[in-house]
């Protein structure tokens, strides 16, 4: 498999997982300049704004650790953009989703709920 590959068999897993879950997918691969987000999704009143990391069973980073500082600041500040599309400001919150692939199937999914805040720490 590719890496795009990859990254959309994990971005679709983990949308599956959420409307599973009593999500509503809001949209997929929200994309502004200096920044994107994987998926944004709404349960309840909060609005769920997801980085999903599709990492190879033998990778040598984790999906966790790919999450830096600067990562954050682009899916924030993409969040922020999307937030000022809206009449209305929703709670929200930055959830982080990793998947691991093996032989390409997955075989794990770890759903971190509200994994980060809007702080640049």
């Amino acid at each position: 498999m590719k890496i795009r590959e990859i990254g959309n068999a994990g971005e679709q897993a983990v949308s599956d997982y959420l409307v599973k879950n009593g999500y509503e997918v809001v949209k997929r691969n929200f994309t502004v300049k200096g920044g994107e987000i994987d998926i944004i999704a709404k349960k309840y009143d909060t609005v769920c704004f997801v980085e999903v990391k599709t990492r190879k069973h033998s990778s040598l980073t984790s999906g966790e650790e790919s999450i830096t500082t600067a990562k954050r600041k682009h899916i924030i500040y993409a969040a922020k953009r999307f937030l000022s599309t809206l009449s209305d400001v929703p709670k929200c919150r930055f959830d982080v989703a990793v998947v691991e692939m093996k032989n390409e199937k997955i075989i794990k999914l770890k759903y971190y709920v509200n994994a980060f805040d809007n702080s640049h720490k």
